[in-house]
């Protein structure tokens, strides 16, 4: 299994470093919640609730 997070750099307005990190932040909380022993997507939301990226279990 592999744990893929691709963020779109180009797409985040602002402070890059700082929306990175809020999104690092909430799917390192997230992780204990999900099942990571079967394959799974989400997307990946900036501050402004707009898609950014995948966090993916493959």
């Amino acid at each position: 299994m592999r744990l893929i997070l691709d963020v779109d750099l180009d797409a985040l307005d602002g402070d890059a470093a700082a929306e990175v990190g809020r999104i690092l932040r909430y799917w390192a909380g997230a992780a204990a919640q999900l099942p990571l022993d079967r394959a799974v997507s989400h997307d990946l939301m900036d501050s402004q609730y707009r898609m950014v990226g995948t966090f993916r279990i493959e």
